[in-house]
């Protein structure tokens, strides 16, 4: 299993940044995906699902709205488009397998990838 992410950076409040996770070692076709993130000092959360097809998707409600979570089997990636972003939306930024959709929900293996930065200045 190996999950790569990639596509975080520093933005202005307000910004958009799209998020991007490659995913290798697994049936990723066969597999509900999620976004994490965790923030300096807090516990990891979870922000946004989606179903192994795509056909379905949840979101934490901070984000609902804001965010929008998708995949492409055929490149085996997850992406998570970030619009109208926010200081409080500063975290690594993780993706994983997860056990079920509607937040909070976890992820189904103890592996992490290196995760993205996204930092929001106000």
């Amino acid at each position: 299993l190996q999950l790569v992410e990639s596509g975080g950076g520093l933005v202005q409040t307000g910004e958009s940044l799209r998020l991007s996770c490659a995913a290798s070692g697994f049936t990723f076709r066969m597999f509900a995906m999620g976004w994490f993130r965790q923030a300096p000092g807090k516990e990891r959360e979870s922000v946004a699902s989606i179903t192994w097809n795509g056909d379905l998707t949840k979101y934490a409600d901070s984000v609902k709205g804001r965010f929008t979570i998708s995949r492409d089997n055929a490149k085996n990636t997850v992406y998570l488009q970030m619009n109208s972003l926010k200081p409080e939306d500063t975290a690594v930024y993780y993706c994983n397998k997860v056990s079920r959709l509607n937040p909070p929900f976890g992820a189904t293996t103890n592996y992490w990838g290196q995760g993205t930065q996204v930092t929001v200045s106000s």
